[in-house]
């Protein structure tokens, strides 16, 4: 009974701040009340308090900082790279999640990317064309070819505008690296799947310029699906 009551007591806190999150009490840029206060509050012991604290820096949604200064505390800031990047990245290397799943949720991310890019009259594929510049490269290796490939794909994300859909991207980054990275031996004639993939990319990142944003989802599905199958069934 009494190992249980600590989980019990953390987990406490963080409902108490989760409902002050959600009925505005709380936003970013406010400071959580003192861990004395908090635990006087709720009833639990300063130690479950800065459990949840822990807890809360690690998913992102606070720094902690000593002191008493005005940065001092813990205050919110909500980084909406943060946890979710992480967890996912857990979940990818625990191998909480199939390969087939990563890839239909990499294929419904990146339709919604390409998408609202080519849609967007202030898009910036800067980024994404000087990776293609560095993807010409003649003495890439595969590994190094296909760690910028992931580099321009979490690129675009970025670029989208849309957050919640970054922070997933360069969560799953490290799971689509290693099934990407992982079906080279798969391949017969890498050559010619550097030139092709090449080929993918400039059409994917020219359907966003040109605003074609039905061009650029077949194109991103397209490039994705036909890898996939490729090194599953060289």
């Amino acid at each position: 009974m009494s190992e249980q009551q600590p989980a019990r007591a953390w987990r406490l806190v963080l409902e108490h701040i989760e409902r002050d999150l959600l009925d505005g009490r709380l936003g970013p840029g406010d400071r959580l009340a003192s861990e004395r206060d908090l635990a006087t509050e709720l009833g639990v012991g300063r130690s479950s308090v800065r459990e949840a604290f822990r807890v809360l820096e690690v998913m992102g949604l606070i720094r902690t900082a000593t002191g008493s200064g005005p940065q001092s505390g813990a205050i919110v800031i909500a980084t909406p790279t943060g946890g979710m990047s992480a967890l996912l990245r857990l979940q990818v290397a625990a191998q909480g999640f199939p390969l087939a799943d990563v890839v239909q949720t990499r294929l419904v991310l990146e339709d919604a990317v390409v998408g609202a890019m080519a849609a967007s009259p202030e898009r910036d594929t800067s980024v994404a064309h000087g990776l293609l510049e560095a993807m010409d490269a003649d003495d890439l290796s595969p590994a190094e070819f296909l760690a910028l490939d992931a580099q321009l794909h979490l690129s675009l994300a970025e670029g989208s505008g849309n957050t919640v859909i970054a922070a997933m991207m360069g969560g799953l980054r490290s799971s689509i690296e290693s099934y990407v990275q992982g079906g080279v031996d798969a391949i017969v004639d890498w050559d010619a799947m550097a030139t092709r993939l090449r080929r993918e990319h400039r059409a994917l990142v020219e359907a966003i310029d040109t605003g074609d944003a039905d061009d650029a989802r077949a194109i991103v599905h397209a490039h994705i699906t036909d890898y996939y199958t490729q090194i599953l069934t060289p």
